[in-house]
């Protein structure tokens, strides 16, 4: 197939914790060139959370484009109003953007990828996706997504522990405890995350969850 087309409506989407739906764009075309998707505001609030792009996944460039409503955004410290039509690029991965919308179906278009390096899907686009299983009540689909990522790279820190939260949740309790142990061997800095997680209190009381 040369060419497909879709409306975003028909694109599957997740009911993220701040309340705006992502559509998952990148996943529904395959697109493996770069990455692209959609934040969709269900009222007003935030549309992007705050971030940098200097984590695992990160170094990306990032372009955002409101085809719909007004948002604001904050790019390094600075406000940047943004009606329908704006485009907001950000260059620098160490740079801290958030923006919020100012009215219900305010959308955004998001485009990403890594200058000089071949495209590699984001964990994190796995992970919304597993979650949005888990929220659907379909667990073992939201552990099979993650399997696909950790076929991939076996041993990325970030992997490695979102599947130890969905296996947590689906109750599997010693692959979860194995998986989580090997993101903090890898990665020390994810103990950060263990304390307040509630997807691992599954197995927060296993005699192996003192890691």
């Amino acid at each position: 197939m040369s060419y497909a087309v879709a409306r975003l409506e028909d694109v599957e989407s997740l009911r993220t914790r701040h309340g705006y739906d992502w559509h998952s764009i990148r996943h529904h075309f395959d697109v493996r060139a770069f990455g692209v998707n959609a934040n969709v505001a269900v009222e007003p609030g935030v549309i992007v959370e705050e971030h940098d792009e200097t984590h695992g996944d990160g170094g990306q460039e990032e372009l955002y484009v409101v085809v719909a409503g007004h948002a604001t955004f904050t790019v390094a410290g600075e406000v940047v109003d943004a009606p329908t039509g704006t485009l907001v690029f950000v260059r620098d991965p160490a740079v801290k953007r958030a923006a919020v919308a100012h009215e219900t179906g305010t959308t955004l278009v998001c485009v990403g990828g890594r200058p000089g390096q071949p495209f590699r899907i984001s964990t994190w686009e796995y992970s919304r996706r597993a979650q949005a299983r888990v929220e659907a009540g379909d667990q073992a689909a939201a552990v099979r997504i993650m399997e696909e990522v950790l076929a991939e790279r076996p041993d990325d820190p970030r992997a490695l522990y979102d599947t130890a939260c969905f296996e947590s949740l689906a109750g599997h309790r010693e692959d979860a405890l194995e998986h989580l142990r090997r993101a903090l061997e890898a990665d020390p800095s994810l103990r950060e995350l263990v304390a307040d997680d509630p997807d691992l209190d599954p197995i927060r009381g296993d005699p192996a969850f003192a890691l």
